[in-house]
């Protein structure tokens, strides 16, 4: 039979069977077992707990001229220590790989004042609990769901 007829009686695409015989033909059946489809890394085990630990611990302002990494800063990082070359959208899938998450630093207004923000909240815009105790927003959220 045709490549054609024996790959529509398979319910494949004719390329997919040729693709499959030729694989059979150079390996054996080993040939036929699915292979990974994604790129292996480009990083070693110990390239990427190295940069776990740069991560953790954070860049120097003095040395690195920043105070906070982002991901193209990582990625200069990456590729002057290591020589691999990865896009800044990339490094979101190694980040989360070392088990970080994307976290960003609340803005800070620089002329805020602690002691009005205080009295402010002391005023009366805090809200009052069941117990008739006053609590500051976001404080039943730490009571209910300890730890």
């Amino acid at each position: 039979m045709s490549r054609a007829e024996a790959a529509r009686l398979a319910g494949m695409e004719r390329q997919a069977l040729r693709d499959a015989v030729v694989r059979y033909n150079a390996e054996g059946v080993a040939g036929l077992i699915d292979r990974p489809k994604h790129r292996p890394s480009r990083l070693t085990e110990g390239q990427f707990a190295a940069v776990r630990a740069l991560v953790l611990q954070g860049p120097d302002p003095e040395r690195d001229g920043v105070s906070a990494w982002t991901r193209a800063d990582i990625a200069r990082l990456i590729e002057q220590r290591f020589g691999v070359r990865y896009h800044v959208s990339s490094l979101s899938k190694i980040l989360r790989k070392l088990g970080f998450s994307r976290q960003k630093a609340r803005p800070a207004h620089p002329g805020r004042n602690p002691k009005a923000q205080a009295a402010w909240i002391k005023k009366g815009t805090a809200r009052r609990s069941r117990g008739g105790e006053a609590r500051t927003p976001g404080q039943a959220d730490r009571t209910l769901f300890p730890g």
